[in-house]
């Protein structure tokens, strides 16, 4: 059983403040097959991050919708929020999971791109290898398809691929925005500071100074390393949030909650669910019917795991046990499998060797299970 490639995508929408938009965008990216793995909006930024994650196919149909949306939904004309943007799809992001490589991302991209400008004419940049968001916020670039003028309400939509990164934002309560941004500097990689860090500084309303960071090299720089970097410096530390979720081998304090290995999981085990209940009842099945029950339960589980190792092992442990289960019920597919492979393997790389040792029977078989797919 083989999924067609397992992606996740997490569009930045330009609307966080109106519920019903909101809901609006996130419906239209359901309603493609997609599962949707995390609403996150932000007044201040006015922007909403959703996490999508389904085989290729199914997320392109996602996509579609929601920028389809966000089109109706939004306009850019009276937008008004801190971040900076193009348009009311600001960024999709296509990321490889599971077996999937940036290759195929890459190739999934461009098929969103193309499609988004040829069925919404809303043009479209190309981020990634050669153009960052930056210069395409600044004005250095003019759309690759469509353009030169943008979409009157809508912008312009920026398309890539990507690894997986973590969003960390972090309050400074005792800087100014001028000590903010020098601080900021000197964190970014591409000015020799830490590896794998981007930062900006955002003034937020009464006066909040925020340090906002993407950290693109996930098994090198965590949250935890750039708050330890900060305490080391003498930065007093408000708020920490994360933007999203976040991969469990960069997992800190503030992702508990919010760990995409988990939510991949859990949202397998939910879509397991449905499917064993609606089995249940066509077939007067009252195993499916009470599978199905089960189901549910360890999905919420899954969705809120937190980020100690014993709960890490658990995680993982419950993922990679999940597939067989399906399986015997007839439910499982190759996407639900490579989600499930996904979220066990991802949790898997966070377990640390001193924790490995002190369950090795466990571990052990866990590998074998993990092997054996």
């Amino acid at each position: 059983m083989e999924a067609k490639g397992l992606f996740e995508s997490v569009p930045n929408f330009s609307e966080g403040r109106s519920a019903e938009a909101i809901a609006a965008i996130a419906g239209a990216a359901a309603s493609g097959g997609a599962h949707v793995l995390d609403v996150d909006p932000d007044r201040d930024h006015h922007r909403v991050v959703i996490s999508l994650a389904a085989e290729r196919a199914k997320l392109i149909d996602s996509l579609m919708g929601a920028v389809g949306a966000a089109v109706e939904q939004i306009d850019m004309r009276t937008h008004q929020g801190v971040h900076p943007r193009v348009g009311a799809a600001d960024v999709v992001p296509i990321v490889p999971l599971g077996q999937s490589t940036l290759a195929a991302a890459r190739e999934l991209a461009r098929e969103v791109g193309e499609r988004i400008w040829s069925e919404l004419r809303v043009p479209i940049h190309w981020y990634g290898e050669h153009r960052s968001l930056a210069d395409i916020r600044a004005g250095r670039a003019v759309p690759d398809l469509g353009g030169p003028n943008l979409h009157p309400t809508a912008g312009a939509v920026s398309v890539g691929a990507r690894l997986t990164l973590v969003a960390f934002n972090v309050l400074l309560p005792e800087l100014d925005v001028s000590q903010a941004r020098a601080l900021a500097h000197s964190l970014r990689e591409s000015q020799a500071g830490m590896r794998g860090v981007q930062a900006l500084v955002f003034e937020l309303p009464g006066g909040r100074v925020q340090l906002s960071m993407n950290l693109f090299r996930v098994d090198e720089t965590t949250p935890a390393d750039v708050v330890a970097v900060l305490t080391r410096r003498g930065v007093a530390i408000g708020r920490q949030e994360l933007v999203g979720l976040c991969p469990a081998i960069a997992a800190g304090e503030v992702a508990a909650g919010r760990l995409l290995e988990g939510r991949l999981a859990g949202s397998a085990a939910r879509a397991g669910a449905l499917r064993c209940r609606a089995y249940g009842q066509a077939h007067a099945s009252e195993e499916h019917v009470a599978l199905a029950a089960r189901l549910e339960g360890e999905a919420a589980a899954l969705d809120a795991l937190e980020i100690d190792q014993a709960e890490l092992l658990v995680g993982a442990e419950r993922a990679a046990a999940l597939a067989p289960v399906l399986g015997a019920a007839k439910v499982l597919d190759g996407e639900l499998e490579a989600m499930l492979g996904a979220a066990a393997r991802g949790l898997r790389a966070a377990i640390r060797q001193e924790t490995a040792a002190a369950h090795s029977a466990r571990i052990a078989a866990l590998d074998r299970r993990l092997d054996a797919v």
